[in-house]
């Protein structure tokens, strides 16, 4: 990735690989943000926490990728994301 702020179209294939993740059909640690729509920081720094304390680094990984994205981006993000129901397609 570049420098600066990730953008939408670099961190959306990290999101599907993370939900393709055994354990993160609904969004793993990052549930609240990546799967339900809350995207204010403090909701970031929820999942980030609880992905530390769950072992889940790439939770952790994930979250320090969206605090660097704007509140703007992060909305983009949730909205470009996978559905349950995609990524069940997916799976077969």
């Amino acid at each position: 990735m570049k420098t600066g702020k990730p953008t939408v179209p670099e961190v959306l294939p990290i999101v599907r690989a993370y939900y393709a993740k055994p354990g993160n059909l609904c969004g793993g640690s990052l549930h609240i943000v990546i799967d339900d729509g809350n995207i204010e920081d403090s909701h970031v720094r929820l999942c980030r926490a609880w992905a530390g304390k769950r072992g889940d680094a790439d939770g952790v990984a994930l979250a320090d990728l969206l605090l660097a994205m704007s509140k703007t981006q992060r909305r983009k993000l949730y909205m470009a994301s996978p559905s349950i129901d995609e990524t069940m397609r997916a799976r077969g």
